[in-house]
């Protein structure tokens, strides 16, 4: 028999965890099914790629995940709380401190600087201006734009809109980051460095990683896919039994 010790340890283990998930939508007399029973168990720690094909549900469940969006029915706990039954206050509590999101449009403010777009979730928050300026700068810096705090989105490339976003994921240190098609609206080379900057967050602050993606680039960062199929999980594989050539950036390891 487990000891209660072994079971706080083994609660604590994970991330996320839904339990018979579905998702109905009414469209006049029709029910629509777009999650039919999903269970996924995802460690703290964990890069994580959600894949499937349009209408497979993916995007469903990543909203389950992320708070966006309330089952039909089952669970979803985040941090072993169970966030489907939260009401509106407790879920945007929740979503500012314990998730970071991370969107294929970037979602920034446009008359917003990328420094004050990085510090709006801090103010939220609570935290006094200066120390979220002190902290939107350090996290400008750990993205590689320590010297574009001042610029605007539309004065920035994509990749660099998307790095401002990936800084704001971390502004309120969440323990989920949650992308969705975070490389969508990026060439290959700045997609594949997106991805990079992806991995390097999780390994370096242990943020657990969830995207919701089709681009194949995520595969080699992942820890483990979830492949959604009609609502269900079709199968989950680890990135070491995965039998694939990502291939390289074009020029990667040119001299």
């Amino acid at each position: 028999m487990a000891t209660a010790a072994a079971e706080v340890q083994l609660k604590h283990e994970y991330a996320v965890k839904t339990l018979g998930v579905v998702k109905e939508y009414v469209m006049g007399k029709q029910t629509l099914q777009a999650l039919k029973g999903v269970d996924v168990e995802i460690r703290a720690g964990e890069y994580i790629s959600i894949m499937g094909p349009s209408g497979s549900g993916k995007s469903t469940l990543f909203n389950m995940i992320g708070g966006l969006d309330k089952p039909t029915r089952g669970k979803v706990y985040i941090d072993e709380v169970d966030i489907s039954g939260l009401d509106a206050f407790e879920l945007a509590w929740l979503r500012c401190r314990k998730i970071g999101y991370i969107f294929q449009t970037f979602n920034l403010i446009p008359v917003m600087t990328a420094i004050e777009n990085v510090t709006l979730p801090m103010i939220f928050a609570g935290m006094t201006t200066q120390d979220a300026m002190d902290k939107g700068a350090e996290l400008l810096q750990l993205v590689g734009l320590g010297e574009r705090i001042r610029h605007k989105p539309l004065e920035l490339s994509g990749g660099q809109q998307q790095r401002v976003a990936c800084a704001r994921a971390l502004a309120n240190d969440p323990a989920i980051i949650l992308a969705d098609e975070p490389t969508g609206n990026l060439d290959l080379r700045t997609g594949h460095e997106i991805i990079e900057l992806l991995r390097h967050l999780n390994k370096e602050k242990g943020v657990t990683v969830i995207s919701a993606t089709h681009d194949l680039k995520m595969l080699d960062a992942s820890d483990r896919i979830i492949w959604i199929r009609d609502g269900r999980v079709d199968k989950i594989e680890r990135r070491d039994e995965l039998d694939i050539a990502i291939g390289t950036v074009e020029g990667e390891n040119e001299a």
